[in-house]
């Protein structure tokens, strides 16, 4: 009646955007999960930036800007600012927390001691910066205190000797094998031991191998910077009781205690 259209009709031939798609004249829409990416993408120059200079760039109205960058501050993403006064990323980078084996922390606290003799000074000081974040990551319990173990009592120099004998002694470990080894003792002498191998632990930037001493027969712990010289035996050992690492963590009291 009237002539009129139902309302449910295209009119003049116009045709209706179907779901998702963006009406004429603006950006089509991009899965939010992409635009996120695209958004810390150009946070990560450090500099500040404007709410209404990121919502163009991105496509999108200023609200959902703000809702976005409250996602990314949500989720752990380093960014600082308020509306009306732009935002901008604190650190280039961030990483989500992770779980690491002693395996990767063994190959990262390698590749760190490695560039730290890097003839690139912005290498060297970067690896060091990193050893430090890391050091204030690790449970207490790995790290010791910074007045015997820290970084300026043992360079990275000497960390870095010591790493090359990890695989002999961790196959030793794994297969119950005797070693026969000499390293440096307090008064810098050098000594033979061989040893029962029983556990590798990090006290920030610094190895050490709890074992049975067969030469002294008592336990010990060998600062692997310390040992100048490793030997693998065929020679096994055997479950014996008083010598296994269960019965070294009676006797400290504490299975991460520091020598």
């Amino acid at each position: 009646m009237g002539g009129k259209s139902p309302p449910d009709r295209l009119v003049s031939g116009a045709k209706l955007p179907r779901m998702n798609e963006s009406p004429p004249g603006q950006q089509p829409r991009r899965p939010r999960k992409d635009r996120l990416i695209e958004l810390i993408a150009l946070l990560r120059d450090g500099r500040l930036h404007r709410a209404d200079d990121l919502a163009r760039k991105l496509g999108v109205s200023v609200r959902t800007l703000y809702r976005d960058m409250d996602t990314l501050a949500a989720s752990g993403v380093p960014v600082r600012g308020a509306r009306g006064e732009g935002y901008r990323m604190t650190a280039p980078v961030t990483l989500p927390p992770l779980n690491l084996t002693m395996e990767e922390l063994e190959a990262l606290h390698l590749g760190i001691a490695v560039m730290t003799e890097a003839t690139d000074p912005a290498l060297k000081a970067a690896a060091r910066a990193l050893a430090r974040k890391l050091d204030e990551a690790l449970p207490e319990d790995r790290i010791s205190p910074t007045t015997g173990w820290g970084l300026a009592v043992y360079p990275f120099a000497d960390a870095a000797a010591g790493i090359r004998h990890m695989p002999a002694i961790r196959t030793a470990i794994r297969r119950r094998r005797k070693l026969k080894l000499r390293y440096l003792d307090a008064r810098g002498d050098e000594v033979a031991s061989t040893i029962r191998p029983l556990r590798l632990d990090y006290w920030g930037r610094i190895w050490t191998c709890t074992a049975w001493c067969e030469t002294r027969h008592g336990f010990q712990r060998f600062r692997l910077d310390q040992i100048t010289e490793l030997a693998e035996t065929a020679t096994p050992f055997a479950q014996e009781s008083g010598k296994e690492l269960s019965d070294f963590e009676k006797l400290s009291g504490d299975p991460h205690l520091r020598p």
